[in-house]
C-alpha cells in the first residue's frame, strides 16, 4: 500500500516537472507538490465549513456545539492534508508510525491538549452557560459576555471592554454566576439602615418610590416566576433586622438587563438619598452616647481662660 502512495507521489512529480517544462533539481519537485497539497487542503476545509455551516446549524441548538462540529470538520480535512503532505515529503513515513515517535508525541504533545479536550466536552455537555450569555467569576471580580466557547478554552468579553481566555480546565472548577441562563431579569438588594426614631413606614414607602423611579427597574406587572417560587415584579422593601444603630431595611429590585446592574443599582441610591433627605427619616451609623447620672460619679470639667 505504501508502495503505491510512493509510486504514485514520484508520478506526481513526474507529471508536475512535465507540466513546468523543466527538470526539477531532486526534492524540489516533491517540495512543490507538498505546497500546492497544502495550499488545496486548506481551502477545501474553509469551502467545506462554509457550504455546511447553515446546515449544521439548523440542526443543532447550541451555537457553542455548531461552532464545535464546524471545528472538527475543518481539523479532520486538514489533517488529512498534512498526513499527504507529509507522504509526500518523507519517503520514509513508516517512521512517523512507529511506537516510540508516536509514544513522544503523545506524552509531550497531546497530553495537555487530551486534557484541555476532556474539559471542553465537559463544559459543552454540561452547559452552564452558552455563547451570548452574561456571566461573572466571584473570585476573579470578572463579568462579561461569552464570546466564544472551544475545546480548549472560553473566552469573554468583559463590561471593561477587554477579553479574558481562561482554559476549561480552570473554569470548571470556579463558580461561575450566569445571569442570563433562564431569564435576564435580575434581582438587586440593596441594604440601608434607619434610626429608631425615624418613621420606619414612611421610610420604606420612599425605598419602593426610588426604586420604581429609576430607569431600568421593573415597577410592576405578573410576579416572577423561579422554579417553584414566585416573587413580586414590584420593589419591595423589608424590615431585615433590628441591629445595635437602627433599623435595617432591605429594598429589593428587578432590573430588566444584567448588563445594566450598577448603573441601576446607583440610580436607586441616588433616590433614595434624595428622597429620604426630606422627609422623617435619618439613615443610622455608628454612634456613642456618654450619660452621667447619680450612679456614673462626677465628671471633671476644666476650662482654660486666655486673653482672646
Amino acid at each position: 500500500m505504501e508502495e503505491d502512495v510512493l509510486g504514485d507521489t514520484g508520478n506526481l512529480t513526474g507529471r508536475l516537472e512535465e507540466t513546468v517544462g523543466i527538470g526539477l533539481p531532486e526534492g524540489v519537485g516533491s517540495l512543490v507538490l507538498a505546497l500546492v497539497v497544502l495550499a488545496i487542503g486548506w481551502y477545501l476545509s474553509k469551502l467545506v465549513v462554509r457550504l455546511t455551516a447553515r446546515t449544521v446549524a439548523q440542526r443543532v441548538e447550541r451555537p457553542s456545539v455548531t461552532r464545535t462540529i464546524l471545528r472538527g470538520i475543518r481539523a479532520i480535512i486538514l489533517g488529512v492534508t498534512l498526513l499527504v503532505v507529509a507522504t509526500i515529503l518523507f519517503d520514509g513515513f513508516e517512521l512517523l508510525l512507529s511506537v516510540t515517535v508516536f509514544s513522544a508525541v503523545v506524552g509531550v504533545i497531546l497530553a495537555p491538549l487530551v486534557g484541555s479536550f476532556v474539559n471542553g466536552l465537559f463544559v459543552l455537555a454540561d452547559r452552564p452557560y452558552e455563547i451570548g450569555d452574561m456571566i461573572e467569576l466571584p473570585d476573579a471580580g470578572h463579568r462579561g459576555f461569552v464570546e466564544d466557547i472551544t475545546i480548549r478554552y472560553t473566552k469573554i468579553f468583559t463590561l471593561e471592554n477587554t477579553f479574558i481566555v481562561i482554559p476549561n480546565s480552570e473554569i470548571r472548577e470556579r463558580d461561575v454566576i450566569n445571569y442570563s441562563a433562564e431569564d435576564e431579569r435580575t434581582r438587586v438588594p440593596i441594604q440601608f439602615e434607619v434610626t429608631y426614631e425615624s418613621d420606619i413606614d414612611q421610610a420604606r414607602r420612599l425605598a419602593v418610590r426610588a426604586a420604581s423611579a429609576a430607569d431600568d427597574v421593573i415597577t410592576g406587572g405578573p410576579d416572577i416566576r423561579i422554579g417553584s417560587a414566585r416573587y413580586s415584579a414590584a420593589p419591595t422593601c423589608d424590615i431585615d433586622e433590628y441591629g445595635d444603630s437602627g433599623v435595617l431595611l432591605t429594598l429589593r429590585f428587578w432590573v430588566k438587563h444584567p448588563y445594566r446592574l450598577l448603573g441601576a443599582r446607583s440610580a436607586v441610591q441616588e433616590e433614595l438619598w434624595t428622597r429620604l433627605a426630606d422627609a422623617d427619616v435619618e439613615f443610622a451609623y455608628p454612634h456613642t452616647h456618654h450619660v452621667f447620672d447619680g450612679t456614673s460619679g462626677t465628671a471633671r470639667v476644666r476650662v482654660d481662660s486666655s486673653d482672646e
